[in-house]
C-alpha cells in the first residue's frame, strides 16, 4: 500500500444479502478515487466466501454478489477473512474463494489502526 494514500477499511459482519453489496461498491468506488481500499470479513460474513455463496445471491438489478467480489479483488482490493471467525463456525478444513486471505484477529485491529476511516456492515 502507497503511505501517501488515504486508507479505508470496509468490514462485513453478516452473511444476509442485502449487507453484501454496500462495503463492495464502496470499496471499488474508494480504489477508483485512487485510495486504498480493503475489505475484512469477520463472523457470520465468512460464509458468504465459500466457494459459490455469494454466486448464489443478487438483488435487484445489480451483479451477483459472487461478481461483486471477483471485481473487487480484480481491482486489487484486498479481501482478508477472520482465522478466529473460522474457528468460532466450526470449520475445520475450509475451502474461500480464491483471493481471500485468510488472517488473524490482530490483522483487523492493525487494519483499523492504519486506516483513515473504517465502515462496518
Amino acid at each position: 500500500m502507497d503511505d501517501d494514500k488515504k486508507k479505508i477499511l470496509y468490514v462485513q459482519t453478516s452473511d444476509q444479502p442485502e449487507r453484501q453489496y454496500p462495503p463492495l461498491v464502496l470499496a471499488q468506488s474508494a480504489r477508483v478515487m485512487d485510495l486504498e481500499p480493503a475489505v475484512y470479513f469477520l463472523g457470520m460474513g465468512l460464509k458468504v466466501l465459500k466457494p459459490g455463496a455469494a454466486d448464489a445471491m443478487q438483488l435487484g438489478s445489480f451483479p451477483s454478489v459472487g461478481e461483486m467480489l471477483r471485481k473487487t479483488l480484480d481491482m486489487g482490493i484486498p479481501v482478508y477473512a477472520c482465522e478466529a471467525s473460522r474457528q468460532m463456525l466450526g470449520w475445520d478444513d475450509v475451502e474461500l474463494i480464491d483471493g481471500a486471505m485468510i488472517v488473524g484477529a490482530a490483522t483487523l485491529n492493525d487494519l483499523a489502526l492504519d486506516a483513515d476511516a473504517t465502515m462496518w456492515f
